[in-house]
This record gives structure tokens, C-alpha cells and sequence, in this order.
């Protein structure tokens, strides 16, 4: 026993300072140590301490103009995190935030959240401390060719496929490739999230929102319920959160409230198709905040980022899609007293430790980020085969596709439930038991290496 504690203290050791990274490796060894204490050979092997350890981390300078003539220097990422059932697959992320810390322990919920897919895609992140708000296209378009001038080297079809993540939406993509086939004089699948007329896929910009309402579907499915007039929250106003309203909305539930960085707007009438429309023009047009939206609407109340979130407001079912650890413990208990009977991530690791354990212990549905937000690289994944197929599939299939996979999850989750005797619907162990089941026993047939 001594041993399986020295693990966890080992690596925090060996990678100070970071504390994104520890909080999601220690969530996942504490989940998986019953399987370590019952099998020798992935304790003898380090199995855990080498999914850990990054096989590669790339850093660089990126150097590139502004409007106004003058140099901006960066830093750009590249977290090789695990290849053993696949070329490395993950996002990038432009925002001022981004360090090593956050790419790293990015790429290792990657690990596991690919896993739980059943492709072969192994787990990479990305990104670079560049923030493309209030930055013209050119200041963007010169900022992802400078990162590429460095990048392609390390990325290739067959080798890392990046995709998007926060700070990196179909424009970025456009200019990264762009660069990455003028270096390279080739047409390849070298990254996901591209536009449909050149290489990119159908449903891929919809599939971390429709996914993650998918496998909410399953969830309260195995419950005897569903999201029809189900009252709904969902953070952030991003590409996640707007296709998750979507769905939510196909699934006849009310979305009543949504965030940014700015704060967050309070609709009691509810979300509706003709809202959502104009929601999407004031950010992904005019790029401006949600104030904007409750401008134009006499029932929308816009609340400043303050003492006062968008956790405050009563809901059945919650969907943070923001960012890291964006919900907290007093969160949690203040959605629970005012009703909460599910909570779904679709970012990654927005609640934190404090919070998940509370809703575990109140018997709230909790779907883990690994599960419930693995709809994105499900279809980037679907997109790679695409590419090397030289061929394109209608939405109509792919949609299918995405539901299949997000169902394909859900029942591994209760597959591992049975098998490792969990408490009825604990997604959070059965996720991360089932992938590093998965992980670990490619990385021991393949050797140490």
C-alpha cells in the first residue's frame, strides 16, 4: 500500500507547480487504485506513472507582427501526452491563461477520453498564451502561421492531428492549415475542425454540444426519465454551449439561462430557435458579449461577473461548458437545494474536486467530462477517416454516428459499473476505470517503451 501511495506523491513531485495537472491526475488514481491494488503487473509495470508522463512536450517562441508593424512574441505548446492506441489527437487552445500545467493536464484527460470512444486515437494538446479577441483576421492569420512555422514539424496525418479548442475556431484552423500544406506542398488530414469545402466534416462543429446532450439522454434513460421539459443551465456561449442549447431544445427542454466571460443571461420564457439564431450572430459575427442578446430581449435579465453566477438559478439539469473549474463546491450545494437531478460536462474539468465529491455523495447524475464531452474528437475522429477515404459522409450518417458512439460509452460505463461492483450510475470511476483499462493493457503489449 505504501508503494501505490509513493505514486501519486512521485509524480506531483516531479512536476511542481502544476496544479491543473495534479488535480486530474489525482482524480483519476483514486479512481483506478482499486485496480492497481488488484493487479500486480500494471503496479510492476509503472503503468500509471508512464500514462502520466508526457511522451513528448514541445515548446517554442512564436514571433509574429501586429497591425501596427510592431513584433508580439508568444509561447507556443505541443503535449504528445500517449500513442499506444493511435497518433496523437487533441485540441489546440489560444488564450491568454494557457501554460504547460493546463495543456498537460489537458492532454491527459485526453488519454481517456479517446479511449472511451473505441477509436484508435491516442492523446495530444495544444495551444499558445495568444488571446485572438480584439485581434483583426490579419493579427490572427499571422499569429497561427508563425505557430505552424514551428508545429509542422512535430505533426503529420499519421503522427498528431490537432483539432480546435477555446481560441480556436474554423478561421484558425483555415490559416494553420493553410500554412502546414504551403510548407509541407501536401493535401492532408493534418488537423480536424476544417471547413466541409476543404477536408473538413459535417456535424463537427455541433459535436461536442450534441454529444454531451446524447449521452444526458442515456443517462436519464437508465433512469426511467428524459430532458423533455426538463429546465436547463448551460455555461458559457461558445461553439459547445450553443449546440448543446440546440439539442437541448430538439429534446423539448428549456433553456433558461447561459454565461461568458462577461457574465450570464437569466431568461425565464426560455431559449427558442429564433433566440439561439440571434445568440450565434452576437457571438460568432459580431463577436460581441451576451449583453448584446439581452438587449434585444424584454425577458432576458444580463447579470455582470460578479458575487452572483449563473449557478444561482434553479434548474433540473446543469451543463457547464466554459472552462476549468468553473463550478464550485457552494455551487453545487446551491443547485442541488434548488433541485438539481443531473449535471453533464462539456468542458473539460469545470467542477472541482470539492463539487464532484458533493454530487456524488447526493446522488446527483454526474457524467464526467471524459464521457460526456468525448462527441468533439468522436467526429474529428470520423473526419481523419474521412480524409484518408478521400471521401465525404451526409450529416444524416454521421449524426448517426455520434449517437452510436456517445451510446457506445454510456454502456461501457455500466459495463464497468458491473464488472468492478460501483455504485449504481457512478460515471466518474467507470469512465476513468474503464479507459486506463483500456490504455494500459495497449502500453503493455507494446513493451516498455
Amino acid at each position: 500500500m505504501a508503494a501505490l501511495n509513493n505514486i501519486l506523491k512521485s509524480i506531483t513531485q516531479k512536476n511542481p507547480h502544476e496544479a491543473e495537472y495534479h488535480q486530474a491526475v489525482e482524480e483519476v488514481f483514486e479512481s483506478i487504485l482499486p485496480v492497481l491494488k488488484k493487479n500486480k503487473t500494471f503496479v510492476d509495470e509503472k503503468l500509471f506513472e508512464r500514462i502520466c508522463e508526457p511522451e513528448r512536450v514541445i515548446s517554442f517562441r512564436v514571433c509574429w507582427t501586429d497591425d501596427q508593424g510592431k513584433v508580439q512574441v508568444n509561447k507556443g505548446f505541443r503535449v504528445q501526452m500517449n500513442s499506444a492506441l493511435g497518433p496523437y489527437k487533441g485540441g489546440l487552445r489560444f488564450h491568454p491563461s494557457v501554460n504547460q500545467s493546463i495543456l498537460k493536464f489537458l492532454a491527459f484527460e485526453q488519454i481517456f477520453k479517446n479511449a472511451l470512444t473505441g477509436l484508435p486515437l491516442g492523446a495530444g494538446k495544444g495551444g499558445a498564451d495568444f488571446d485572438p479577441k480584439g485581434k483583426s483576421d490579419g493579427e490572427v492569420m499571422r499569429f497561427c502561421q508563425a505557430w505552424m512555422m514551428e508545429a509542422y514539424r512535430h505533426i503529420g496525418h499519421y503522427t498528431d492531428i490537432p483539432a480546435g479548442d477555446i481560441g480556436v475556431g474554423e478561421r484558425e484552423i483555415g490559416y494553420l492549415f493553410g500554412t502546414y500544406k504551403k510548407i509541407q506542398n501536401e493535401f492532408q488530414g493534418v488537423l480536424t475542425g476544417k471547413g466541409t469545402d476543404w477536408g473538413g466534416s459535417y456535424l463537427r462543429p455541433e459535436a461536442t454540444g450534441y454529444g454531451l446532450i446524447h449521452f444526458a439522454h442515456f443517462m436519464l434513460t437508465e433512469v426511467d426519465d428524459n430532458l423533455g421539459n426538463k429546465t436547463c443551465l448551460v455555461s458559457g456561449a461558445g461553439n459547445v454551449s450553443q449546440f448543446a442549447m440546440e439539442k437541448l431544445l430538439q429534446e423539448g427542454a428549456k433553456v433558461v439561462a447561459f454565461s461568458d466571460s462577461t457574465g450570464f443571461v437569466h431568461d425565464p420564457e426560455g431559449m427558442t430557435e429564433e433566440k439561439l439564431s440571434h445568440l450565434k450572430t452576437v457571438k460568432n459575427g459580431e463577436r460581441k458579449s451576451i449583453s448584446a442578446f439581452a438587449d434585444k430581449y424584454a425577458s432576458a435579465t444580463f447579470t455582470t461577473k460578479g458575487s452572483k453566477n449563473i449557478w444561482s438559478i434553479p434548474a433540473d439539469c446543469a451543463f457547464p461548458c466554459a472552462t476549468q473549474n468553473e463550478l464550485e463546491l457552494a455551487d453545487a450545494k446551491i443547485l442541488r437545494k434548488n433541485g438539481l437531478m443531473l449535471l453533464a460536462e462539456g468542458a473539460n474539468m469545470p467542477c472541482t474536486p470539492e463539487a464532484i465529491n458533493y454530487f456524488q455523495e447526493s446522488k446527483v447524475l454526474y457524467g464526467p467530462g471524459k464521457a460526456s464531452n468525448a462527441g468533439g474528437v468522436a467526429v474529428s475522429g470520423l473526419e481523419m477517416t474521412q480524409n484518408r477515404m478521400g471521401r465525404y459522409w451526409a450529416k444524416i450518417d454521421l449524426e448517426k454516428e455520434l449517437r452510436a458512439i456517445m451510446k457506445n460509452i454510456h454502456e461501457k460505463c455500466l459495463e464497468t459499473i458491473d464488472k468492478h461492483h460501483l455504485e449504481e450510475q457512478d460515471y466518474l470511476n467507470a469512465a476513468n476505470i474503464g479507459a486506463f483499462e483500456k490504455v494500459a493493457k495497449a502500453m503493455l503489449a507494446q513493451g516498455t517503451v
